[in-house]
Formats: structure tokens, sequence, C-alpha cells
């Protein structure tokens, strides 16, 4: 009897750091959040709510008609940055994985390969002029 009291298991000391910075931060997010809403102005006037950018009043639109390219630029850019880094990754830790990790690799790298045939099939990558399509405006 006397040994299970001895062996009672206690949670980790990590357990209580974490638990404590978890609850410091929650008290302290909230007070911030109460000390906005109350400093805060709650006067609104046309001039307040007009737009403002760097001390120059705004002349026209914020909508600029940017061309669907230059986002594809950047959604490719991130899809083959991602695939770069998992790519590197494996080749890093290749000697750990064995086959297992080829065929994982392999898997990854034919579904993003099958993904870009598609968009390739689909016209995603065709971005210069065409007589089947207007131009950009």
């Amino acid at each position: 009897m006397a040994d299970n009291l001895l062996k009672t298991e206690y949670l980790p000391i990590e357990f209580y750091q974490l638990l404590i910075y978890t609850l410091v931060t929650l008290v302290l997010i909230g007070v911030l959040l109460l000390a906005a809403r109350w400093l805060g102005d709650r006067r609104h006037s046309p001039q307040k709510d007009m737009p403002y950018e760097s001390g120059v009043i705004p002349s026209g639109t914020a909508r600029l008609a940017w061309p669907v390219p230059f986002y594809l630029v950047a959604i490719f850019f991130i899809v083959f940055d991602v695939e770069a880094a998992f790519i590197f990754s494996w080749a890093v830790a290749n000697d750990l994985l064995g086959l297992p990790g080829l065929i994982h690799i392999t898997v990854f790298i034919v579904v993003l390969l099958a993904g870009l045939v598609w968009l390739w099939i689909k016209g995603a990558l065709d971005w210069g002029p065409s007589s089947e399509r207007p131009p950009h405006a």
C-alpha cells in the first residue's frame, strides 16, 4: 500500500509551465483588447471615415485589374517552392527513409506532375497573346 502512494505519478513540470504561459497569454490578450476598447475613440465623422494613404487623398478606385497570369506565377512559385522543400528534405534523409521514402517521394512527384499536366491541358500556362482570347484591358 505504501509503495503505491510513493509511486504516484504527477504531471511533468513542463506541463505546468505551459499552462501558466497559456493563462498569462490569454490574460494579456484580454487586457489589451479591453484597453483598446476603453481607450479607443468612438466618434465618427465623414472626414475620419475617409481613406488615407501616406498623406495623399485618393483620387481614383483602389481596384486594379491585374492580369490572371500575374497571380498564376505567384501560385506556381509557391507550389514549386514547397515541392522543392519537400524534395530537398527527402534527399537529406534519403539514407534513413530507404525504399518506403523513395516510394512516397515518387508518388508525391507524380501527383504534382499530373497537376502540372492538367494545368497545361487546361491552358493555364498559355500566357501569350492568342487569337482565341481577347487582349487584356
